[in-house]
């Protein structure tokens, strides 16, 4: 069973992809979903017949996940489109992100469960201000693996010495980031090249194609399975003869691996205990990992609620009610020292004040700015919390899900920030 699981996982693979408009991100899409044979017959005729209908001159693939009439009309991506398909080798699900500067909290959305970025980069323009802040956001949500693809390649005649330019200008500002694995290749979306199937146009090149760097990228190492961190989301207490003294805590593994018998220790109880059993839709297993949802029972009666969060005793997380936190801001009303909202990280929900507004991000040069603290929709800053109640929580580049949160109008109900925890 956990070997099964553990598969499961190591062959799914959530990428986005990234970049300004007009870079060909939904078409480059399309041509990974035509080229994989992976679009159903139907859906091929339909936009054959829009693109003949809208009298363009090819088949226009990036229609597959534009689907909004807005962005049909105008050409370009407004939603985060979410599309699946498998080879032999892996499945996919992958978010294509909008370009548009406005529609920079889209791409948050759609980047914030990525394992992968593809950056695209449009050979005629070479890396510019929308590249950079993509990219920039990819290194901030601790996206480790990143794909430089130069698309358009036909437009300039498949050069190598364009290709050349615009790597050495995208590797001179990533070495200011901390991002482990960055690939490049050199693709036309519109005609296929390097896509799935080698470019004969560019023999100079002697990499991989798109679909290979996808299909055998190495995600074993990305998940945290040290430190033991079980946020308990619903308490399980069936009022039924069979079960009448069970009770289990259900929830999702955020990091490490518990198995019966380990020590436990609740969180903010203090309360510790053993593991009884680790329960699953298919039945009880040996061990259980992050990203699993497990249902786990314990050997001592502990009062235990939504909120809490069972841990290793000798591995804990930090608490506090003081956070630190780097926010991309998704409103249309800006950011208000001094002003209440709800914050969300994990499964618990709190209240809290902003206390200070540090500086904000110049997302072109990487420089702090910190005479203009005037956070709106879109910006990137840094900003203090206090919160009324502690939470538990780790640096987001050592665990991404106990180290971010969301902050929530408590009028509206609206989500205003996403936030990661420095």
């Amino acid at each position: 069973m956990e070997i099964k699981e553990q598969k499961r996982d190591a062959d799914l693979l959530r990428f986005i992809t990234c970049g300004s408009v007009d870079d060909g991100k939904s078409t480059l899409i399309g041509r990974l979903l035509y080229d994989t044979k992976t679009i159903f017959e139907d859906q091929l005729q339909n936009i054959e017949r829009t693109s003949q209908m809208r009298g363009e001159e090819y088949v226009n693939l990036a229609l597959l996940t534009d689907g909004l009439r807005a962005e049909r009309e105008q050409g370009i991506t407004i939603d985060v489109a979410y599309r699946y398909f498998a080879t032999p080798k892996r499945k996919f699900i992958m978010a294509d992100t909008p370009g548009h500067i406005q529609y920079t909290r889209n791409m948050v959305t759609g980047a914030s469960t990525a394992n992968l970025a593809v950056v695209l980069v449009d050979a005629r323009k070479g890396v510019i201000e929308q590249t950079c802040r993509h990219t920039f956001i990819t290194s901030l949500l601790k996206i480790d693996h990143i794909i430089l693809c130069v698309n358009k390649m036909d437009l300039v005649d498949y050069s190598q010495e364009v290709y050349e330019k615009i790597k050495t200008d995208f590797q001179n500002f990533i070495s200011r980031l901390d991002i482990a694995d960055v690939r490049y290749v050199p693709v036309s979306a519109l005609q296929g090249d390097n896509i799935v199937n080698k470019s004969t146009n560019m023999p100079w090149y002697e990499g991989s194609t798109l679909l290979y760097m996808l299909e055998n990228v190495h995600l074993g190492s990305d998940l945290n399975h040290v430190d033991a961190r079980f946020p308990v989301q619903y308490v399980l207490r069936p009022q039924s003869t069979e079960y009448h003294d069970f009770r289990g805590y259900a929830g999702r593994l955020e990091g490490g691996v518990f198995k019966p018998d380990d020590e436990v220790l609740v969180l903010p109880s203090g309360f510790t205990s053993t593991v009884k059993s680790i329960e699953t839709f298919d039945g009880p297993v040996a061990e259980a990992f992050a990203p699993m949802s497990v249902v786990i029972t314990l050997n001592d009666e502990i009062d235990i609620s939504r909120g809490d969060m069972i841990v290793k005793p000798n591995n804990q997380p930090e608490v506090s009610q003081d956070l630190e936190v780097m926010v991309c801001w998704m409103s249309e009303k800006p950011l208000v020292k001094g002003k209440k909202y709800i914050v969300r990280h994990t499964t618990k929900e709190a209240k809290c004040l902003v206390k200070d507004i540090r500086y904000k991000m110049n997302i072109n040069t990487l420089h702090k700015i910190e005479d203009d603290l005037n956070i709106g929709l879109n910006d990137i800053g840094r900003i203090t919390l206090r919160t009324t109640l502690p939470l538990f929580y780790d640096d987001y580049r050592k665990n991404s899900g106990t180290g971010s949160l969301i902050l929530v109008d408590e009028f509206t109900n609206e989500t205003v920030a996403a936030a990661i925890i420095l």
